[in-house]
């Protein structure tokens, strides 16, 4: 599956017809959500056979698609199944109970409800809303694709206009050219990542850039009279400067992760639990700003299309143990050095943890040289081409010019892929 997003330009009259279609979809969802809270045994053909009763009782709940309704109940029940599975695992703290939507931005639309013209540049709704005509502006070009490739249109409304999101049923693959080389990656603050072979990245810090404009523009809304028009237009002024910075966050993210991938056949990477260390306030915000777990989901992605493997390993003392000899090395946040009293090795910590990560994923891979139980970091740097080959049997292919990896294959650790895109109303979407 792909997604594939262009702006939809139209009247306003036409924009009030889809902002109804919208608060029709958070409506049902919501009222799944209500049902399922006071009935038992409540199951997902339960939540369908609701959406047929709400369109009896209730005029304009009628007037959505049928498959609109049923993919706003499909929506409700991802989060209860959600919870459900939270709590089978005995996830510790909370485990998401179901919410009801009060600012639900997006609506959904099956195979039916829409029909795009012929020249596909135009797309029209209708559903009993009657939203009209819209012409779509981008620069993704839909006669590619037969209609039957797209299973899903998704409406989103944002600061800047109204979107439309089609989710085309093909395969992507990219064709990766094997060179044996693998690395081992530490993210961080100071920069947003170090890897093995001592190669950074800086931190763009898109939020700490914009802080000052931010402000301004929050301090105008502050002296806006509430429920007035100024104060709505101030309010869309600011919301835009939040999409621009999100945009620029997402765009780093998925340019880093498509160079990082491109570049090697096995990253390894730690399994950074972010929610908590958001916890601390004194970094909760440079954490969110650097947004970690995006730029790990789009590694992970362009590692199922490049068809090479990423490992996720613990991150406990990665930055405390010598790369060198494995010898523990206490040391606070505010030391960037890492120096070791035993074997003498005076390097930056984020790169001593960048080889120690590649270690462990070599480990988790099961290829362990080691030297007196503690890892020889040195040996797997000085040949990579003796690693793949020597250890890695189900890799021995990487390492042939011209035999990339056949489908036949599988990878003896989960690739993982990005969010989907209909998962939960207010979940960021990656469109690529």
């Amino acid at each position: 599956m792909i997604v594939l997003e262009t702006k939809l330009k139209s009247t306003n009259e036409q924009y009030g017809r889809l902002d109804e279609a919208i608060r029709t979809a958070q409506f049902v969802r919501n009222s799944c959500i209500r049902y399922w809270m006071d009935n038992q045994n409540v199951g997902k053909g339960d939540l369908s056979k609701l959406c047929a009763v709400l369109a009896k009782k209730f005029e304009f709940a009628g007037k959505l698609n049928s498959m609109a309704r049923q993919a706003s109940a499909e929506r409700a029940w991802q989060s209860i199944a959600r919870f459900y599975n939270n709590c089978k695992k005995k996830k510790p703290g909370k485990k998401g109970f179901p919410r009801f939507k009060k600012n639900t931005r997006s609506v959904e639309y099956k195979t039916s409800g829409w029909k795009l013209s012929d020249d596909r540049k135009s797309i029209t709704f209708t559903d009993g809303f009657a939203a009209g005509t819209f012409e779509m502006w981008g620069t993704r070009d839909l006669n590619f694709y037969q209609i039957s490739q797209i299973k899903r249109i998704r409406v989103v409304r944002r600061a800047d206009g109204y979107y439309a999101q089609f989710c085309v049923d093909v395969d992507r693959e990219i064709e990766h050219e094997y060179t044996g080389s693998i690395v081992g990656i530490d993210l961080g603050l100071e920069l947003f990542y170090t890897d093995s072979d001592g190669q950074t990245v800086a931190n763009p810090r898109r939020l700490r850039k914009s802080e000052k404009r931010l402000k301004r523009l929050q301090k105008k809304v502050s002296l806006k009279n509430k429920g007035s028009k100024n104060r709505t237009k101030a309010i869309n002024t600011m919301a835009r400067q939040h999409l621009k910075v999100s945009r620029q966050r997402k765009d780093f993210a998925v340019k880093t992760a498509g160079a990082l991938v491109a570049s090697y056949d096995l990253i390894a990477y730690e399994n950074l639990q972010v929610r908590n260390l958001v916890k601390n306030h004194k970094l909760a915000k440079s954490i969110s700003d650097a947004s970690w777990s995006m730029f790990i989901e789009w590694v992970e992605y362009f590692a199922k299309l490049h068809k090479i493997v990423t490992v996720a390993v613990p991150p406990q003392y990665t930055s405390q143990d010598c790369s060198g000899c494995g010898h523990r090395v206490q040391k606070t946040l505010s030391e960037r050095t890492h120096q070791c009293l035993k074997c003498g090795l005076k390097i930056h910590r984020d790169h001593n943890a960048a080889q120690n990560i590649l270690v462990k994923g070599l480990e988790v891979l099961g290829v362990e040289k080691s030297t007196g139980g503690q890892p020889e970091t040195h040996a797997w740097g000085e040949n990579h081409l003796w690693l793949v080959e020597g250890n890695f049997g189900w890799l021995s292919g990487l390492v042939e010019p011209g035999n990339p990896r056949g489908d036949s294959m599988e990878s003896p650790t989960a690739f993982g892929t990005p969010n989907q895109w209909w998962e939960g109303v207010n979940k960021p979407l990656q469109c690529y």
